[in-house]
């Protein structure tokens, strides 16, 4: 940790400069010519990172960052937030802790939380900026993950494991095994050290190819910020057996909205039908779960198409997601995009569409924004049809 960061001039230039443009203020003379000004231009992109991210850490004085990257690919505090609230006991060990952000929050849960990081440079910082937090119940390691399990010798409430992927598997499918640590050549060891495990990985992982690698999953967490699905969680628990649970989450600053439903139950088939007076457009958390008809189920709507994924109804119903009124159906054709859509302003979104959006706009001419939202989609029929809609929710 380079400790010359800590002078409070350098400190308050760094405040004084968040979000000022790296580029030319790397041209300019150093002003702390015995200070290293790279180091200092990448504290200043770092915290600007985290201003919204991680306000905690933002507004807590004299906090050392790692690299803008490192910022970019750790937990928000939202997200980290959520995962507190899944844990419960008395102790739990991060394996993989890097910038602490999801270990502050399970601070708050747990009674002691032991911080793991092989890179003792980031191992220094943390524990740094944890007592700048003035949080006292966390203990940093620095050392290999497995060697500190080894070592403890501890029976831990809970394991949280958050593997990154190796830099060998570039173009490859995303597979936890690809990861380090590899969660499931090592699952049978780590369930020796605790009977509760919760693994972190990105949306990018498809579900059941993780299903097909670990064992005892009792829940998946789909967690969903402002309608972007920023992470899985995989819930694990030593010799569950029963129906796996999904829990989708879409949070945003005014409300959470939740969907859930048991993976392996049978559920009606959504009936079809054209569409009605209002459309309904499921949160990306619920497009990531492929629970589709268990929410047609659910909520009693049709579909219009198996694979459009749009939902239709007479009635006016909360839902998980946007809902619209539906104000005109046109067939997707030549003369009626000329009647209704070319030259005209819209916000467009295609499902089980052959056209991107792009390619849309560019051969109608249709600019980007307006009250008008338009949706190219498949009709029960096969027809390619467009709904042109007002946004309610």
């Amino acid at each position: 940790m380079d400790a010359a960061l800590l002078n409070p001039e350098i400190q308050a230039f760094i405040k004084d400069n968040i979000g000022a443009n790296i580029a030319k203020l790397a041209l300019q003379k150093n002003p702390f010519p015995e200070s290293n000004w790279i180091a200092v231009l990448s504290q200043i992109e770092a915290k600007t990172k985290a201003k919204n991210k991680l306000p905690t850490w933002f507004e807590t004085k004299n906090i050392i960052y790692p690299s803008k990257i490192s910022i970019e690919q750790t937990s928000s505090e939202t997200t980290a937030s959520y995962k507190a609230s899944i844990v419960s006991g008395k102790c739990l060990i991060d394996l993989t802790g890097g910038f602490g952000v999801d270990d502050l929050y399970f601070a708050k849960k747990i009674e002691k939380v032991s911080h793991c990081e092989i890179n003792p440079a980031l191992s220094a910082i943390v524990q740094h900026n944890f007592k700048q937090l003035n949080i006292s119940n966390i203990t940093c390691y620095s050392a290999d993950s497995m060697d500190i399990l080894k070592t403890l010798k501890t029976t831990w409430d809970w394991i949280y494991i958050d593997p990154s992927r190796r830099n060998d598997s570039k173009g490859k499918v995303f597979m936890l095994k690809d990861c380090l640590p590899n969660v499931p050549e090592n699952l049978a060891f780590y369930f020796k050290n605790s009977n509760a495990i919760l693994i972190k990985t990105a949306p990018l992982l498809d579900i059941s190819a993780g299903l097909s690698e670990l064992q005892h999953v009792k829940t998946v967490h789909i967690i969903a910020v402002d309608n972007e699905v920023k992470e899985l969680l995989w819930e694990l628990h030593n010799s569950f057996s029963g129906n796996l649970s999904i829990k989708t989450r879409n949070i945003s600053k005014d409300k959470t909205e939740l969907f859930d439903f048991v993976l392996n139950e049978s559920y009606e088939i959504t009936p079809y039908s054209l569409p009605q007076t209002y459309l309904y457009e499921p949160n990306s958390a619920i497009m990531k779960s492929g629970g589709f008809d268990a929410l047609g189920t659910f909520y009693n709507l049709n579909k219009l198409h198996k694979h459009s994924h749009l939902y239709t109804a007479t009635k006016l119903i909360s839902f998980p997601g946007r809902v619209f009124v539906i104000e005109k159906i046109v067939p997707y054709n030549k003369m009626e995009m000329k009647n209704y859509l070319e030259k005209s302003q819209a916000n467009i979104t295609t499902r089980n569409f052959p056209d991107s959006v792009e390619s849309i706009r560019k051969k109608w001419k249709i600019k980007d924004g307006g009250k008008n939202y338009c949706f190219f989609t498949t009709d029960l029929n096969n027809h390619k049809i467009v709904l042109i809609c007002t946004k309610i929710i």
